[in-house]
């Protein structure tokens, strides 16, 4: 989809441009990473998700079955379990909708205008604007210059607040937001500067006169957002302030913090007028109720507090989680059924730092061993009593995250470890996950069969870093730069592509071929080459000079921009409504795959790839892509082949002794048998017995020399080459002998010797 405008002269007048893309399914219908908000919608009994893995997703729980404090558990393998009984409900599926825009975590998200727009804020940077309803965003900003990391909402008054690690502070007037479109996203507002340090907490009481904010400088700003002015420090927590809540009149608050404590503020009298000690790690996330009588508190040690702020000796453990809390959000559904509200109508929806989200009741469990007793603590303020719930009574499933990763030499497939126990082998060329190698029960076991394959699948070739990858939000994210992509030329009869040239094995260089593919929708790259292409391919391939040792030089004439024209991509076309799309003639990239256009940390543009045939994309996309990525995927060029220097020596061991020390230069992607044909036809035909001993008169090169009389011939089979003294396999590249058995700086040495 279309993002924001962004200016041609602004883009390149900073960062480097980069393209990256996102290795996934066609239909991503649970979340891959943990997920760090929950927001609900009680009109239309909605739930929506923020996850690490970048999606906002949506749940609709209309039609699920009513609440019962007598629960048992029923599985469903579409991914979602409903526990329930004593009801003859059919469960259904409560996934609506994935609102894909963000390109990184989605760290907090708010509902508001009456559950009309939701406000999302993200690690890209950016705060966006969305249709709730419809699930479609609206606009986006960038004022923030790190990580957006979290939001606060003056109902009363509907204006938002949004923070991070820029320590930053903006506030914004929903409605001025909800105006804004994809092109007119301009909107100006004037940040409350002054923290020291990244901000990770944000609260706003409801009239929006007062906003607290907490952060890695372990205390509490209050501002007075009308003045734009600090008003005080609240000092007492020990470590990152986590969470921060108001009551619902302005004049107590609640923080929670790393330090492992929850602290009531009275704001009158700028003082902590309690601590609360129940949890035995950092406590990240904080609930109260309507009426501020009551602290859920959850975090790091993966429990759930109940605590009455009346009585703070008055805690109770409500459950244990399977993963740290990342957030809470208490919902009561009474009204659904025309109840009398109580809390045996409140759940609390809890997200974790799994990919799974879980509703637990707040009344026990009659099955459970639960004596209505407060939580007794020990020394450290850990739990020593059963929780109130053993089991939620509703969970929204997850699917495995990518944990860790291997590329594999070829620089094509990468082995990953995954958080359900499984190894899996993924394509880098065609976006695709080929299959599931291994499942284990437990983590030594999957770890061992890891490292098995990837000592199995090693071998002993050298093919240069052509991608970067990250796992931040799950899954696999490619990420190409102009420093590195395009520097990998490789065989494409060693790549099993199909052959296009009879008896002839062309290079083709993985970083142009990914462009190609990633855009091949793009108009740009295929309209005006359908008449010309067989001609245009042929004209290519026979300037391309070849001498005997397989090295290919590109004429001066035909350079653009330092690289050579040289089409792989114009015989395969396909049809994709009416359009005929031309990528590389070798593979296709799966249509659903994520493609994010970069410039350093801050996303300019995503759009699915099929999506840049769209007016609008193809538009943005022609304002914002560099040199670098059209020549490519326009212009047809390639970069030139990679010059490798090395010495060609006699071997000391050989007998033959060689007049002069000679600097030759290859391809990087010569074979060890190319090198040996070069010694017999060019150097050896040189070589002299004058009394017994041999000199090698060396004056040639890989380009050729001139001999005036008729040359002595030397078998191929009878000259072996040497690097460190190891003879070298006929197979092996340039490239891989330096990485492999050189191992250090300085030109490449080869020897060579003559069988005896």
């Amino acid at each position: 989809m279309l993002m924001a405008s962004y200016q041609r002269q602004i883009l390149h007048a900073k960062k480097k441009i980069s393209i990256s893309y996102v290795i996934r399914e066609k239909e991503e219908r649970l979340h891959r990473s943990g997920v760090n908000s929950l927001q609900y919608d009680p009109v239309l009994d909605r739930l929506y998700s923020a996850g690490r893995d970048s999606i906002i997703r949506i749940w609709d729980f209309n039609d699920s079955p009513n609440e019962s404090s007598s629960r048992s558990r029923k599985s469903y393998a579409n991914g979602y379990d409903y526990s329930r009984q004593n009801h003859n409900n059919v469960a259904h599926d409560p996934y609506v909708q994935s609102m894909e825009h963000h390109t990184d975590w989605v760290n907090d998200i708010n509902l508001c205008c009456n559950g009309k727009n939701l406000i999302s804020v993200s690690n890209d940077t950016t705060i966006k604007v969305w249709n709730a309803h419809q699930g479609f965003c609206l606009s986006t900003l960038r004022s923030h210059k790190d990580y957006a990391k979290c939001l606060a909402h003056a109902k009363e008054r509907e204006v938002v607040a949004s923070a991070g690690f820029d320590r930053m502070i903006y506030l914004w007037d929903i409605q001025a937001l909800t105006m804004l479109t994809a092109t007119k996203n301009t909107i100006t507002t004037k940040p409350l500067d002054g923290s020291k340090n990244s901000i990770y907490s944000l609260a706003i009481n409801q009239t929006g006169t007062l906003v607290a904010s907490g952060s890695t400088e372990k205390v509490i700003r209050l501002w007075d957002p009308r003045s734009r002015q600090k008003l005080l420090k609240l000092r007492g927590h020990t470590d990152n302030v986590r969470s921060l809540v108001f009551s619902k009149d302005g004049s107590m608050l609640l923080s929670a913090s790393s330090d492992g404590t929850i602290r009531l503020w009275s704001i009158p009298q700028q003082r902590c007028v309690s601590i609360i000690r129940v949890h035995d790690g950092g406590v990240w996330a904080l609930q109260t109720n309507e009426s501020f009588s009551t602290v859920y508190s959850g975090g790091k040690d993966c429990k759930i507090f109940m605590t009455d702020l009346k009585d703070t000796s008055n805690t109770t453990l409500v459950c244990r989680e399977s993963a740290p809390i990342l957030r809470m959000l208490l919902v009561n559904r009474s009204y659904l059924n025309n109840q009398v509200e109580d809390r045996s109508s409140e759940s609390l929806w809890v997200a974790t730092t799994d990919s799974a989200i879980k509703n637990w009741p707040l009344t026990p469990d009659s099955s459970d061993n639960w004596n209505g007793e407060t939580s007794s603590t020990d020394e450290k303020g850990a739990s020593l009593s059963s929780p109130l719930s053993e089991s939620p009574d509703l969970i929204i499933k997850g699917n495995p995250a990518v944990i860790n990763y291997h590329i594999l030499n070829d620089r094509r497939h990468i082995l990953t470890l995954e958080s359900d126990n499984s190894v899996a082998l993924y394509d880098v060329l065609t976006a695709r996950k080929e299959e599931t190698l291994h499942r284990a029960s437990n983590d030594s076991d999957i770890k061992e069969k890891f490292d098995e394959e990837k000592k199995k699948r090693f071998k002993m070739v050298y093919v240069p870093n052509w991608f970067s990858v990250d796992l931040k939000i799950g899954l696999l994210c490619i990420h190409l730069e102009e420093s590195e992509c395009l520097s990998a030329w490789v065989s494409a009869r060693d790549y099993n592509f199909a052959p296009q040239f009879d008896g002839h094995d062309p290079k083709v260089n993985l970083g142009c071929l990914m462009l190609q593919a990633l855009l091949e929708h793009w108009p740009p790259t295929y309209e005006g080459y359908d008449n010309d292409s067989k001609s245009l391919q042929h004209d290519a391939i026979s300037d391309l000079g070849e001498c005997s040792s397989g090295l290919q030089y590109a004429p001066k004439s035909n350079q653009c921009n330092n690289r050579q024209r040289h089409p792989m991509n114009m015989n395969r076309t396909h049809k994709n409504g009416n359009v005929n799309s031309i990528g590389n003639q070798y593979f296709s990239m799966t249509s659903h795959t994520p493609v994010i256009i970069s410039e350093g940390n801050q996303t300019i543009m995503r759009f699915l790839c099929n999506e840049a045939m769209n007016e609008n994309e193809d538009i943005f996309i022609q304002e914002i892509i560099p040199p670098w990525i059209s020549d490519i995927v326009i212009s047809k060029c390639q970069p030139k082949f990679t010059k490798l220097p090395f010495f060609l020596l006699p071997h000391p061991n050989s007998g033959i002794k060689s007049l002069r020390k000679e600097r030759l230069s290859a391809s990087d992607m010569l074979q060890v048998r190319k090198v040996i044909e070069h010694v017999c036809e060019k150097m050896l035909v040189n070589l002299n017995d004058d009394n017994g001993s041999a000199t090698l008169n060396q004056d040639s090169t890989f380009r050729g020399s001139n001999q005036s009389n008729e040359p002595k011939t030397y078998s191929a089979d009878k000259v072996e080459i040497y690097c460190n003294d190891q003879k070298l396999d006929e197979d092996l590249d340039l490239r891989t002998v330096r990485h492999y058995v050189w191992k250090s700086g300085g030109d490449l040495v080869l020897h060579y010797m003559l069988m005896k």
